[in-house]
C-alpha cells in the first residue's frame, strides 16, 4: 500500500488539517466515531482510503496523521523528539509508505520555527520519501504578525532543501475568491480552510480512489520539479460556485479547465502573466472524459496569455478521478458535476518571494526585533545567509525563465 503521513503544525496547519479531514470523512463515509456505516462493505474501498487511514482492529479508521502546535505557556525546546516518535509510530504502521504532506504557514512562530526543524529531521530520518508542502506564505497586504518577514526568509530557507514540493497558498488571494465567487463578504477562516481542503482534496483524490489517470505523490515531483530548487508551485481551483447559484448550469470541462488558468483563480496573490509556465498538473474530478480534456488543453496552449517556456513543449500532467466533489453539508460550496484542481510551476511565483524579501531587507536593515531571535540561541549570520539563499533563489527564477528565449519574437510565432 502506497500510504500518506500529514503533518499539521502550528495554528493554520491544524486548522486547514481539520478542514481537510472533515471532508476526507465525508467523501469515504466515514463517520466522526471512526466507524464506516454498515451498509456502505468497507471490502471495495477498503484497499483505496487505507493510504490516508488506518483500521484499528475494533473497525475504527483513523487518520494517518499527527497535529502538532507550541502552547504559550509551555517553554519546552524537547517537543520535535516526541514529534518524531509519534511520527515512527505511524510510519511503522505503514506497510509502503510513500511521503509525507506537511501542512504550516511560514509566517507565523511554530509553522516556520518547529516546521522547518521537523521537515530536516524527517529528511534526515526519511532521506528518499517525498515531502509535499501546503505553505501558506504572508499576504500583500494582510498581516498576522510583525516579524513575519523574518520567519518567512528563515522558513523558506529551509523549505528549500527539505521539501520536494512546495504548494502556496496566501489568505488574501482565498478571501478574494472567497468574496468574488462565492459572494461571503467577511470570509472567515473556517471559509477559506474549506476551499483550501478542496484543493488539497483534489490532489490527494487519486491516491484514495480508482479514476482513468491517477497520480502519485511522487509524479508531482517527477512532472512539476525541472531544478530541485525549483519547487514552489501555484495552486488554483474550479468551479468556485456558491450554493446559492448552485442549481442553474453545470460547467464544462474547457469552462473549469480556462477558469483555473485565470489570475483571480490563483491561491496565492501573483499574475501567472508576467511570467511562463513551465509545467502544469490539472487534477481532474467527477464526469470527466480523457476526450474532453486533452480538448481543453489544446485550447489553453493556443492562448497567447498563456506562455510556456520553450525548453518545455508538452508542459502537462492530467490525472482524472471518477469521484465527484464531495462538499461539506451546510458549507458555502456547491455541490458540482467536476471540479479541476491545477498545480502549476510558473516563473511568476517570485513575485512572492521579491516581496517578502523587500519587507525583510526593510526590519533588518535596522535589526529591529532581530534580539529576539538571538536571545533564543540564533546567530545574526542565520539571518543573512537565509536572505542570500532567497536571492539566490531569485536569480534562479529569472535565468529559468530567460533560458532559450531571449528573443520575444520567436515565442510569439510558437504559440
Amino acid at each position: 500500500m502506497r500510504e500518506c503521513i500529514s503533518v499539521h503544525i502550528g495554528q493554520a496547519g491544524i486548522q486547514v488539517g481539520n478542514a481537510c479531514w472533515e471532508l476526507y470523512c465525508l467523501e469515504h463515509g466515514i463517520q466522526p466515531d471512526g466507524q464506516v456505516p454498515g451498509d456502505k462493505t468497507a471490502g471495495h474501498h477498503d484497499d483505496a482510503f487505507s493510504t490516508f487511514f488506518s483500521q484499528t482492529g475494533a473497525g475504527k479508521h483513523v487518520p494517518r496523521a499527527i497535529f502538532v502546535d507550541l502552547e504559550p505557556t509551555v517553554i519546552d525546546e524537547e517537543i520535535v523528539d516526541l514529534c518524531l516518535d509519534r511520527i515512527r509510530k505511524l510510519a511503522d504502521n505503514c506497510t509502503g509508505l510513500q511521503g509525507f504532506l506537511v501542512f504550516n504557514a511560514v509566517g507565523g512562530g511554530t509553522g516556520s520555527g518547529l516546521g522547518s526543524l521537523l521537515l530536516e529531521r524527517l529528511s534526515v530520518e526519511y532521506g528518499k520519501k517525498s515531502k509535499l508542502g501546503f505553505t501558506v506564505y504572508p499576504s500583500p497586504q494582510v498581516s498576522t504578525s510583525v516579524v513575519e518577514p523574518y520567519n518567512s526568509v528563515l522558513s523558506t530557507h529551509s523549505l528549500l532543501e527539505h521539501t520536494d514540493v512546495s504548494i502556496l497558498l496566501d489568505n488574501e488571494a482565498i478571501y478574494d475568491i472567497c468574496r468574488r465567487s462565492l459572494d461571503i463578504e467577511r470570509p472567515n477562516y473556517s471559509n477559506l480552510n474549506r476551499l483550501v481542503s478542496q484543493v488539497i482534496s483534489s490532489l490527494t483524490a487519486s491516491l484514495r480512489f480508482d479514476g482513468a489517470l491517477n497520480v502519485d505523490v511522487n509524479e508531482f515531483q517527477t512532472n512539476l520539479v525541472p531544478y530541485p530548487r525549483i519547487h514552489f508551485m501555484l495552486s488554483s481551483y474550479a468551479p468556485v460556485i456558491s450554493s446559492a447559484k448552485a442549481f442553474h448550469e453545470q460547467l464544462s470541462v474547457a469552462e473549469i479547465t480556462s477558469s483555473a488558468f485565470e489570475p483571480a483563480s490563483m491561491m496565492v496573490k501573483c499574475d501567472p502573466r508576467h511570467g511562463k509556465y513551465m509545467a502544469c498538473c490539472l487534477m481532474y474530478r467527477g464526469d470527466v472524459v480523457p476526450k474532453d480534456v486533452n480538448a481543453a488543453v489544446a485550447t489553453i496552449k493556443t492562448k497567447r496569455t498563456i506562455q510556456f517556456v520553450d525548453w518545455c513543449p508538452t508542459g502537462f500532467k492530467c490525472g482524472i478521478n471518477y469521484q465527484a466533489p464531495t462538499v461539506v453539508p451546510g458549507a458555502d460550496l456547491a455541490k458540482v458535476q467536476r471540479a479541476v484542481c491545477m498545480i502549476s510551476n510558473s516563473t511568476s511565483v517570485v513575485e512572492v518571494f521579491s516581496r517578502i524579501n523587500s519587507k525583510f531587507d526593510l526590519m533588518y536593515a535596522k535589526r529591529a526585533f532581530v534580539h529576539w531571535y538571538v536571545g533564543e540561541g540564533m546567530e545574526e549570520g542565520e539571518f543573512s545567509e537565509a536572505r542570500e539563499d532567497l536571492a539566490a533563489l531569485e536569480k534562479d527564477y529569472e535565468e529559468v525563465a530567460a533560458e532559450g528565449g531571449s528573443d520575444d519574437g520567436d515565442e510569439e510565432e510558437e504559440y
